[in-house]
């Protein structure tokens, strides 16, 4: 039986669009061939921040050493928040219904640039805090820790006093599921944009 429902943000309540952030970059004169040719440090560097491993600034600061000139923090948090959308039309009420019958969490892979810029969104969109629609909001900055690393899924079971066994999972990443389905967790992948069409019908089949 389905008790909790632990939601993932990016692609399933917020629309988001990674190549609007790699244009903003690019018209701060971010190549694509120093991109390229650093992979593995530019995941790092958003990692660390998304891990709470760097500070903002120390973020802003990493940034600026592949990019020419001087940009402004706020030239880079707009670069950086530019893949961050609106909120799916009418998600406040989708959710606000299903509260009524199941307890609602949220886990996100996201940092403190994103986090302050989704929650104003999400409240010009609507006119009230996006985190009053769950119980508890997670987010990896905070946790140390990202998905799909168990651990992000450990900490919040534990803090939230939920078992796998009565809990939902829902994200649109397959790597992300998995490995909260070998928790012990039920999962929905969803494709973005999908949820309120495909999530209702798969909690009716549960019954």
């Amino acid at each position: 039986m389905i008790e909790n429902i632990l939601f993932d943000l990016g692609g399933v309540l917020l629309n988001i669009d990674m190549q609007k952030t790699i244009r903003a970059f690019t018209s701060l004169g971010w190549k694509e061939d120093d991109w390229k040719s650093n992979l593995h440090g530019q995941h790092q560097l958003f990692e660390n921040l998304e891990t709470g491993a760097s500070t903002e600034s120390q973020f802003r600061k990493n940034l600026r050493k592949a990019l020419p000139g001087s940009p402004s923090d706020q030239e880079i948090d707009d670069a950086w928040n530019a893949m961050l959308i609106d909120f799916l039309p009418g998600i406040a009420g989708f959710l606000t219904e299903l509260k009524s019958s199941f307890h609602l969490y949220l886990l996100s892979n996201t940092n403190a640039i994103h986090l302050k810029r989704f929650r104003e969104i999400f409240f010009l969109e609507y006119g009230f805090r996006l985190d009053d629609l769950f119980e508890k909001t997670y987010y990896s900055h905070e946790l140390g820790f990202r998905k799909p690393d168990p651990l992000s899924y450990l900490k919040v079971m534990k803090d939230a006093t939920i078992f796998p066994r009565n809990t939902l999972f829902v994200d649109d990443l397959p790597a992300n599921t998995e490995a909260a389905e070998k928790l012990g967790m039920k999962v929905l992948q969803i494709v973005p944009g999908t949820l309120m069409q495909v999530l209702p019908s798969f909690l009716e089949t549960e019954r």
